[in-house]
């Protein structure tokens, strides 16, 4: 396990430096410019030929070589930067770094998405383990009425019908801005429903499968209980599904609560990434996809090593 870890770990940089390639490419050829402002004001002439000059942004090669050096920390432990993975200044915002602004929005973000998958784990597992104890109950057709409205129904829609009602109307909740988890849980919830459907199914399909196994009929034969031998043999293995999807649906959930954090007026990370991309704020862009490329790669990783720990044979290549 140690050995598949640090593999894992080795091949991050190289992950990074084609995730970095690919979104300065994209970045670079998007029109428009950093010093355009939707009120029609804009530095003169003087002034953005000197942060032009200043930022290299007339010089794609340079700038890519020199924003890789300061990132990577390389240009800090030659002397030439101030502090190690220096994302830069923020060309909408000059007087805040780019590393101040992901500091202030990481952890909102990471709040609301970690949250929304705890209620998703929690509703989604419950859920399907409902409708697979009691398949063809009136339980088991709610539960899956339940999961398709959560795929079926866009995220914009629910939060903003929870925006209204209980932020609106009930004034449980504030309407907007960061007030730590009273104005997470409105965004979280809104968050959770798409992967709560979608553990949901899993586990009830996971589940039944795992019900008519032999091995199952060898632990009611020897006189549990239905529900007794599925909690006890078949709940781990049906888990192993879920398991999988949690990665992929934790880094989603971490990084990509963009509409999420937009209608709810959340000063996430997610919106300083729309606002970085609409100001073409390229700086602040590369280093927030940097930070959640990062995430989302350990955070796959982390669900890779649970895996190993719930289901041994796939340590011992046995699976």
């Amino acid at each position: 396990m140690t050995r598949f870890v640090l593999r894992r770990l080795a091949q991050l940089p190289l992950l990074l430096l084609a995730v970095y390639t690919l979104a300065f490419a994209l970045a670079w050829a998007v029109p428009g410019s950093p010093f355009d402002d939707a009120e029609g004001r804009r530095p003169s002439r003087e002034a953005q030929a000197a942060m032009r000059a200043q930022y290299r942004l007339d010089d794609p090669a340079g700038f890519y070589l020199d924003y890789l050096g300061r990132a990577s920390g390389v240009s800090w432990a030659m002397g030439r930067s101030d502090r190690p993975f220096d994302l830069g200044p923020s060309l909408r915002h000059p007087d805040r770094s780019v590393n101040e602004i992901i500091a202030d929005g990481f952890p909102i973000s990471m709040t609301i998405g970690i949250l929304a998958m705890l209620i998703a784990l929690a509703v989604g597992t419950t859920a399907g383990l409902v409708g697979a104890l009691r398949p063809g109950s009136a339980a088991d057709a709610a539960t899956q009425l339940v999961a398709v409205f959560g795929i079926s129904v866009p995220v914009f829609v629910t939060g903003s019908v929870l925006l209204i009602v209980f932020a609106a109307r009930l004034h449980l909740v504030p309407v907007g801005g960061w007030e730590g988890l009273r104005s997470a849980a409105l965004p979280a919830l809104a968050l959770s429903l798409p992967p709560a459907a979608y553990i949901a199914r899993l586990m009830r399909s996971s589940m039944l499968e795992q019900m008519s196994a032999d091995y199952m009929r060898t632990a009611r034969a020897k006189g549990l209980g239905r529900r007794d031998a599925a909690m006890r043999h078949a709940l781990r293995n049906a888990f192993l599904p879920v398991l999988s999807y949690l990665g992929p649906a934790t880094a989603f959930a971490v990084t990509g609560s963009f509409v999420v954090e937009k209608v709810f007026a959340v000063p996430g990370i997610g919106q300083h990434f729309v606002d970085a991309v609409l100001a073409k704020d390229i700086t602040l862009l590369l280093g927030v996809v940097l930070v959640l490329s990062t995430a989302v790669i350990l955070l796959n990783l982390a669900v890779d090593v649970a895996y190993a720990w719930v289901d041994p044979r796939i340590q011992s290549g046995r699976a």
